[in-house]
């Protein structure tokens, strides 16, 4: 029977071994589509697998070592515990409906050969799995670290003719060399630390070792040690787009990536930084060296700075009239919530009994909104490649009345828009509650925590009225004269097995908000499988109870979340406002809408996104983050 590590291995090696047979037939799109899908398919199946041995059976005691070069303390050692099992299921889950949707989305890339597609789409995926498990530091880390940052590189290229796509990649990979750079600097000034005052002479990376060493570290060299969490913090943090470095790039990268791409690099990639983050900063300081590490301060610190990030990030997506350049920032919002619930956490577990609880609250709402965010900015992302599929545009300015051409895509757009917006019985709110729930309650031990869980409840209004903007302008405004034109020349609903993906993740975002009860087991199963450093903790102190129709039912004796209740008091309120309706029964007529002295409808009549929220954008304009105006969108602006 295979162990959770060999079934991880595997995956990565079915990944690369599929990126090399599809290059003889890459050219044949269809082909290799279908190739590179079941190749996913497979590896996600085997990830799986392991995922639910380590959260049934628990982790191995101890990292496989498939390879080991002892001269140069080289050793390719992969391990799976709980908090790796979240992330690769993270990746999995979107990994599969991208490659799906990618079969009939690449085919409208006519110019360009998919030699420079798949191949580079299954090895980004493989240096995911072996990022999210190698316990070596250095060589491996690295290894897996280039593989995504060269395969992301080519990807987000791929329509190279374009120079503003190769300068978008250019950019993406000066930044995540640079992350990489700070992060491995840091790991091996943790490492020097750590044997200088073990009394090491050489030199060791693999993380157990650094684990055990890190008393002597924290405690002999405090200043040192120091310096090095906070250069693994902006490495990491560079990756995952925190606050002030997501702003540079990221937005650029997902304007010229293909749609699969963009769900791949927001749902997936920059998950990684988050896995990193929490890797050293929770489960790396061990039980004995826990009294001589400011594990508050540097909650303090990441709780800051997440709030400063999911507000700045949102402000800045309100602005954006470009679809995927808004949903990039919003990626950046989002991280913000994760970080906010990770420092929260981070904040209140050296406070006492109480506060502990409170903590696991905070990262069962930071970890399930890992999970959360991967669903509904994948869909999004797919959502917004079916529009750019469609009619040949990401300006929202140009885009209207697409809800009567492409229902299915329309519906599951508008389920991806309550998702993150955190609207009740949709995946987010869940998550985003739970968040909010800890803040408010920890501020009672840390008072700062109320002010940042105000400005996220504030952001997430906000986040709502962006995608007011983003869903009710495509799809539900009056229908703009190029989407007029092009439902005369096509059909603009895209393909069944571009749709399927859609529903997919749709369904998942509805399931997790009518039940999060399902969720919020997933994450305490992973922290009972991750009992090292704070995670024995973690997994210890938390004092929640689930079920189905509960969600979670109490937390410190107080109700946190029954979704079944929301639905019920929203059914209940459907029938009164439909039953008022039908008593009052007045007729109904259709008539054309007055237009205020216009004698005709004309496209300059039409509401469109640079409109919206010009006080906002007035008053906020110092925060950055200008939408980038295409040449031809600007029809109906205002002067």
């Amino acid at each position: 029977m295979l162990t959770p590590e060999q079934c991880v291995l595997g995956s990565i090696l079915i990944c690369v071994g599929g990126a090399l047979l599809v290059l003889p037939f890459a050219r044949n799109k269809m082909v290799a589509g279908w190739f590179s899908f079941l190749v996913m398919a497979a590896s996600a199946g085997l990830t799986c697998y392991a995922i639910e041995k380590v959260l049934t059976a628990g982790p191995s005691a101890h990292a496989a070592t498939f390879w080991i070069v002892p001269k140069i303390n080289l050793a390719l050692q992969i391990h799976v515990d709980g908090l790796t099992a979240v992330f690769l299921l993270v990746a999995a889950i979107v990994a599969v409906p991208a490659s799906l949707y990618s079969i009939m989305y690449m085919r409208h890339y006519r110019d360009y050969s998919l030699v420079r597609y798949y191949p580079y789409f299954l090895l980004l995926v493989a240096a995911i799995y072996g990022l999210l498990s190698t316990r070596n530091m250095l060589w491996f880390f690295v290894i897996f670290w280039q593989t995504m940052i060269l395969s992301g590189y080519a990807l987000i290229r791929f329509e190279n003719r374009k120079e503003e796509n190769v300068r978008a990649a250019n950019k993406y990979l000066l930044m995540m060399q640079i992350a990489w750079t700070i992060t491995v600097s840091g790991a091996q000034l943790l490492a020097f630390t750590s044997g200088a005052a073990n009394g090491g002479i050489g030199l060791n990376y693999n993380f157990d070792t650094l684990s055990a060493n890190m008393f002597l570290a924290l405690s002999t060299r405090p200043a040192t040690t120091a310096m090095a969490f906070a250069m693994l913090l902006v490495g990491f943090g560079i990756n995952m787009r925190m606050w002030p470095f997501g702003q540079i790039w990221l937005p650029d990268a997902h304007l010229a990536a293909p749609s699969p791409v963009s769900a791949m690099l927001s749902g997936v990639m920059i998950k990684t930084g988050v896995y990193g983050m929490m890797r050293f900063f929770l489960w790396l300081v061990p039980v004995q060296a826990q009294s001589v590490y400011p594990l508050m301060e540097w909650g303090i610190a990441i709780a800051i700075v997440g709030t400063i990030t999911l507000f700045t990030g949102t402000m800045q997506a309100l602005k954006q009239e470009q679809s995927k350049r808004l949903l990039a920032f919003h990626s950046i919002g989002q991280i913000g919530y994760i970080l906010l619930g990770t420092g929260t956490c981070m904040t209140l577990l050296p406070l006492g009994p109480g506060a502990s609880a409170i903590a696991g609250i905070a990262i069962l709402g930071a970890l399930f909104h890992v999970v959360n965010h991967g669903l509904f900015k994948g869909l999004l992302f797919l959502n917004a490649g079916s529009m750019l599929h469609a009619t040949g545009t990401q300006d929202l300015n140009q885009l209207g009345g697409l809800m009567k051409f492409m229902p299915l895509t329309g519906l599951t757009a508008l389920v991806a828009s309550f998702s993150i917006s955190g609207v009740p019985l949709f995946n987010s709110f869940a998550s985003k509650w739970a968040i909010y729930v800890a803040a408010i309650q920890g501020s009672s031990s840390a008072r700062y925590l109320a002010i940042c869980a105000v400005v996220a409840i504030l952001t997430s209004t906000l986040t709502l009225a962006s995608f007011v903007k983003f869903f009710g302008l495509t799809f539900l405004a009056r229908t703009s004269a190029l989407v007029k034109t092009q439902a005369q020349n096509k059909r603009l609903e895209v393909p069944w097995m571009m749709q399927l993906p859609q529903i997919i993740l749709a369904l998942l975002c509805i399931l997790l908000g009518i039940v999060p009860a399902f969720g919020f087991r997933l994450i305490q199963h992973a922290l009972e499988a991750s009992r090292q450093g704070y995670g024995t903790s973690l997994a210890s102190g938390i004092n929640t109870t689930t079920g189905t129709i509960a969600g979670i039912s109490t937390a410190n004796t107080a109700a946190v979340f029954v979704p079944l209740v929301h639905l019920l008091v929203l059914g209940v309120l459907f029938l009164i406002t439909a039953g008022i309706s039908r008593v009052g029964s007045s007729p109904r007529r259709t008539a054309a809408p007055w237009l205020c002295g216009y004698a005709r409808e004309a496209e300059c009549n039409r509401y469109v996104a640079h409109n919206f929220y010009r006080e906002i954008k007035r008053y906020f304009g110092w925060l950055g983050g200008a939408p980038r105006m295409p040449h031809d969108s600007s029809v109906g602006r205002l002067k």
